[in-house]
């Protein structure tokens, strides 16, 4: 049975999750450094994880394998969680995959090297109703797929 792990703490598809876990059956874990209100389902479960630096990505990362489905916009925890077989979605709807991910860890390590030296690059762009259908496509196709491998 798949589950949905959600880095949460600035995820903008909460309620997407919800109506896909609910559709499907899928149980979703909410993690998070700071109390989330989460619906009262039994699908539905929030970790509170302490505040030191990457609580949260290491909690993620260390149940993360081949049945789990991640929802994070973060980078580095995309590589952890793919390298230990999970599927990994952005709130954008952009899967991560094998082939992606090592352009995107570079790509953010050069942005991260421009910022440290003061160039003004901009972020990325606002959050729009397409990247919220995408994401709602992406993540129902994902939690089909892995139903179906448990199935066989």
């Amino acid at each position: 049975m798949p589950a949905i792990l959600v880095d949460a703490d600035a995820c903008p598809v909460k309620d997407e999750i919800y109506k896909v876990a609910f559709r499907h059956e899928v149980p979703v874990t909410i993690v998070s450094n700071s109390p989330i209100r989460v619906p009262d389902h039994p699908l539905i479960a929030r970790s509170l994880v302490g505040s030191a630096f990457d609580a949260a990505d290491d909690w993620i990362a260390e149940r993360a394998h081949g049945g789990v489905i991640v929802v994070t916009g973060d980078i580095l925890l995309a590589d952890r969680c793919l390298k230990a077989g999970a599927t990994v979605i952005a709130p954008n709807g952009k899967p991560f995959t094998g082939g992606s991910i090592g352009n995107a860890v570079a790509t953010r390590a050069i942005m991260a090297d421009l910022r440290a030296n003061g160039d003004a690059i901009g972020g990325p762009p606002p959050f729009s109703k397409s990247d919220r259908s995408r994401f709602l496509s992406s993540l129902d196709e994902a939690v089909v797929r892995l139903k179906r491998s448990a199935a066989l």
